[in-house]
């Protein structure tokens, strides 16, 4: 992986993760919370994906192909569940979840 790849898929794993906790805490204080319960699960699970992709990233870890295939697994499940409320956290978390899935994809098969 070239620095400037390496670069680019840091920053988009900080911005998903960003976007994850955002969705998190404005679908928490939606009024019908509990139809938020999965969406707010998934962006739990997909922020702390990117957290260990940003890590091994950062690290240069040999485990970074296997985190990298699950972390895109994870960010392409949860954009699919932001994608079925109307809401612009939901929308952008979406947003930010496929850019992220896209990038540990290539990472997961380099």
């Amino acid at each position: 992986m070239s620095p400037d790849s390496g670069r680019y898929a840091l920053d988009v794993c900080l911005a998903c993760i960003e976007a994850c906790e955002r969705c998190t805490a404005a679908g928490l204080k939606e009024r019908e919370v509990a139809l938020m319960a999965r969406c707010i699960a998934l962006d739990l699970d997909c922020a702390a994906a990117c957290r260990l992709v940003a890590a091994y990233l950062m690290r240069g870890s040999d485990y970074l192909p296997p985190a990298a295939a699950l972390c895109a697994d994870v960010c392409r499940r949860c954009a699919a569940e932001c994608e079925r409320h109307d809401h612009d956290h939901c929308r952008r978390c979406a947003d930010a979840c496929r850019r992220c899935a896209e990038a540990c994809s290539a990472m997961a098969s380099a």
